[in-house]
């Protein structure tokens, strides 16, 4: 569930790592940088393939392991989106809601105040106050007679 990042978002991921106390090899800090740069929900695959055009040392079970402590560390967000493929992205990003686009996978974010006022009025109605929320919608392209 994404949530409020507090001030986190300035520092980078390997400043947030050192914060916690991770150990932080220099292919972990490859990991990071590509994670950093990263404007897309990039998976291991791909980000095996941009860390390995900085470090060809760094292998495929290093990028798994890295994520998965990244993950487990709350430095990166998982996401996945119907296409058998786990996605990251930092987890102190602004918050953002997705739509998949199911022919190409192209993810696409957006941000909507009807949609955000409106999820935190059923949160009251129901009697809570919202304090996150993940919402992902999947979809097809309208054709051209479709949006007339």
């Amino acid at each position: 569930m994404a949530q409020d990042s507090g001030d986190t978002g300035a520092q980078t991921i390997i400043a947030r790592c050192e914060a916690r106390g991770l150990r932080l090899t220099e292919q972990r800090k490859v990991i990071a940088r590509v994670l950093e740069g990263a404007d897309d929900h990039p998976d291991v695959e791909a980000l095996y393939n941009r860390a390995c055009a900085i470090d060809p040392r760094i292998s495929i079970a290093t990028v798994y392991r890295t994520v998965k402590l990244f993950e487990e560390s709350g430095i990166l967000d998982r996401h996945e989106f119907g296409d058998g493929r786990a996605r990251y992205e930092d987890s102190t990003r602004d918050h953002h809601d997705h739509l998949i686009d199911m022919q190409s996978g192209e993810v696409i974010e957006f941000l909507d105040p009807d949609i955000e006022e409106l999820q935190d009025r059923i949160a009251r109605k129901l009697g809570y106050a919202l304090k996150g929320h993940r919402l992902e919608l999947y979809g097809v392209p309208l054709t051209r007679k479709d949006r007339t």
